[in-house]
């Protein structure tokens, strides 16, 4: 079965970023997410619109 969303743990190890900086795009509405029992489930389709377009913006001299 493909998976369909992503845990903020998950996103943390795959941005490479803190949990704190996580929750920061979710406070900013980056991509679409939902809260299930406490915890904050993202939208995998959403969320990897969200990085190819923010790959796609960048410029040469930006990449790492």
């Amino acid at each position: 079965m493909e998976k369909r969303c992503y845990k903020v743990k998950e996103l943390q190890e795959m941005l490479g970023i803190s949990r704190a900086a996580v929750y920061d795009l979710l406070k900013r509405k980056e991509f679409q997410w939902v809260v299930v029992g406490g915890k904050y489930i993202i939208s995998k389709a959403n969320f990897d619109e969200w990085l190819d377009g923010s790959a796609a913006s960048r410029t040469p001299h930006q990449e790492q």
